[in-house]
């Protein structure tokens, strides 16, 4: 499936600017300025897995990282291409 969510629709998914700022214990000023400026990765990996969660699957974090995601989720590969 080819799925592209802006930053701000993530962060819209995950609950809002607010709740966001908690979840990444940042301030809220920040997660705002992510909505224009990119999420920074090491939070974008956060809340892949994350929003993957509260989707129950819809959304996976092999979705959004369709390039990479067996570098940073190696455990997400089958059995056999371990």
């Amino acid at each position: 499936m080819k799925l592209k969510l802006t930053d701000s629709a993530i962060i819209d998914l995950l609950g809002g600017t607010t709740k966001v700022a908690k979840m990444t214990n940042v301030a809220p000023a920040a997660v705002s300025l992510w909505r224009k400026n990119n999420i920074p990765s090491d939070k974008y990996i956060f809340l892949g897995a994350e929003l993957e969660r509260q989707s129950f699957g819809l959304v996976s974090r092999k979705d959004l990282f369709p390039n990479h995601w067996w570098y940073i989720w190696p455990e997400l590969l089958p059995q056999t291409e371990r």
